[in-house]
């Protein structure tokens, strides 16, 4: 595999252990350079994929391609690739920077020419491991044993050795999962930084919407091992394609009423009819699912908007944001309001919602409509 970011095809890909498919067939090129993210929740296959990018396991079916050389089962020791476990591993008798400048002195020991870390002084490896320790914060514990780290300490030194290596190929298992909110949120501004330049393909895998959606690039969904959906990650969360991805990339989970379409809309179960506009159109009727994101939900009507009166069954005030669960005529809604409202329970509230912002999917769970931005 040649220096900087690698081409990465999965083809025809199955993976099956003991009788159970842990991923059903699929195919999958990940964009040289960028970065892709692996949503799903527990158990939906995203650490099976990455083991099996990694070379760590090979597939039940298929083939993995790397700049078009094949490279199935290939381990990570034969390649240049750098991967995160969640369950984070470190070097127990090393430092912390040791154990970040461990790859870099096993390169530049390596007669292999272009390979990472080849030709590095012992003071541009020190160098390299500083610059990355204090883009992780983890400069004040280079002198230290893992074993008098903590848990999320020990993430980062574990991260930090990764992305010293600078490999082509970066994978990483939900790195951040053990860190404090506001520590996560800091180094998903550091990671994105540090891969903006595209001298690496990297895969980031993530149970959380948001933070695919702050990482952008692009994004995969999968769930329960069918991969769903994939595509730049805006496009993929504006237009899901179906219902199932519309759940998996919602955070809150988006508002779904039961209704039949129309020709041009959308006829909800207390007889309301929304029209709905969308550059897909509506070439369907009968039984359909109408979306509504809890974000377009709002306490003040706009021009276009329906009023949606209910009653109040729980408010959360989540730091800078309020979640506020409605129950109405056309079933229950949680909206995402912007600032702090303290809402009684039983408080009788209207909600408004611009029926051209609503997705409809069909009786198979097919997107039939999605909200049309400027510009589409």
């Amino acid at each position: 595999m040649p220096d900087g970011n690698v081409t990465l095809v999965l083809q025809s890909i199955e993976h099956r252990v003991s009788g159970q498919t842990h991923l059903y067939r699929f195919d999958l090129a990940l964009r040289p350079g960028a970065m892709t993210v692996l949503l799903g929740a527990t158990g939906a296959g995203k650490t099976t994929m990455l083991r099996l990018m990694a070379g760590l396991d090979a597939p039940s079916h298929g083939t993995v391609w790397a700049d078009g050389i094949n490279v199935t089962g290939r381990p990570v020791r034969e390649r240049d690739v750098a991967m995160v476990y969640q369950q984070f591993i470190n070097y127990p008798s090393f430092t912390v920077a040791e154990n970040i400048a461990s790859p870099l002195r096993v390169q530049a020991r390596s007669r292999r020419r272009g390979a990472i870390g080849a030709g590095m002084s012992d003071a541009d490896i020190r160098a390299r491991v500083r610059e990355i320790a204090t883009r992780l914060h983890i400069e004040p514990l280079l002198d230290r044993l893992p074993s008098a780290l903590s848990g999320g300490q020990q993430q980062r030194v574990a991260l930090a050795r990764a992305l010293a290596k600078h490999a082509p190929l970066t994978l990483l298992d939900e790195p951040l999962v053990n860190l404090d909110f506001k520590l996560r949120e800091a180094l998903r501004d550091e990671l994105s930084t540090l891969f903006a330049h595209g001298e690496t393909t990297v895969v980031y895998a993530t149970t959380d919407p948001t933070e695919a959606l702050l990482l952008g690039g692009d994004t995969a969904v999968l769930e329960a091992g069918e991969l769903l959906q994939h595509g730049p990650t805006a496009e993929v969360f504006r237009r899901p394609n179906s219902l199932r991805v519309a759940r998996a990339f919602s955070d809150p989970p988006m508002n779904l009423l039961s209704a039949q379409a129309t020709a041009d809309g959308v006829v909800l179960a207390n007889g309301d009819s929304w029209r709905v506009t969308s550059s897909r159109g509506m070439s369907d009727t009968g039984a359909c699912t109408v979306g509504i994101r809890a974000g377009a939900l709002r306490l003040h009507a706009r021009t276009g908007d329906v009023a949606l009166p209910g009653v109040v069954a729980l408010a959360e005030i989540t730091g800078s944001e309020t979640l506020v669960h409605v129950a109405t005529a056309i079933g229950p809604l949680v909206a995402q309001l912007t600032g702090v409202h303290v809402l009684a329970l039983g408080t009788r509230i209207t909600l408004c919602a611009d029926p051209t912002q609503s997705y409809v999917f069909d009786a198979a769970g097919a997107l039939r409509s999605a909200p049309e931005l400027v510009g589409d």
